[in-house]
């Protein structure tokens, strides 16, 4: 994998993926604030000073020393037309050959659902992954109900892998997943 580059850039049709910065802060609270009831259903527990600089802070560290490790990578997701903060995409548990693989997350503002920006950021972020990264399979996990989410792997081509039980804690409790894996592209097949 080697390591990747911290200014790196991912740019599709109407956004642009880039890692996380200090500065991204303000916009990052704001749009998880407004967003909380429609987030928090689907990621775990948030801490006590979930949104506060602190909170920032840590998190941003444990993204920066991810990012140089080369086990995680965190990406923020704007809207190239006026760099509103659309959301946030990672991949983590990233692992060296032989698995070449990683965890998929991703997280949206309420207010952009329906509009097929997540679809188009993970498909523009896979295909980063596969080339830039040169990881053979990108794995993902969804919660059986969580109807959009479903949607966005299904219409960027992950195909469902199996059901795993107590899988991650969301929302304070143990819950079941929905597997879903993609594989590179193979010109041989």
């Amino acid at each position: 994998m080697g390591s990747v580059p911290s200014e790196t850039l991912i740019v599709s049709s109407r956004l642009v993926l880039a890692p996380a910065r200090r500065s991204d802060y303000e916009d990052w609270a704001k749009l998880r604030a407004a967003s909380r009831a429609y987030i928090e259903p689907w990621e775990p527990l948030w801490p006590s000073d979930a949104l506060s600089r602190r909170d920032w802070n840590r998190r941003l560290k444990a993204w920066n020393e991810a990012w140089r490790a080369g086990t995680a990578f965190v990406f923020f997701i704007r809207r190239i037309s006026d760099n509103a903060l659309v959301g946030g995409l990672s991949f983590t548990q990233v692992k060296p050959w032989p698995a070449d693989s990683a965890s998929l997350g991703y997280w949206q503002g309420e207010d952009f659902e329906g509009q097929g920006y997540m679809r188009e950021a993970v498909s523009a972020a896979c295909n980063w992954a596969f080339t830039d990264l040169g990881l053979w399979r990108i794995e993902a996990g969804i919660v059986p109900e969580n109807a959009r989410s479903r949607r966005v792997l299904e219409g960027t081509g992950f195909a469902e892998e199996g059901l795993a039980a107590a899988y991650l804690e969301i929302a304070g409790a143990r819950r079941d997943h929905v597997l879903f894996g993609l594989v590179r592209p193979r010109p041989d097949r």
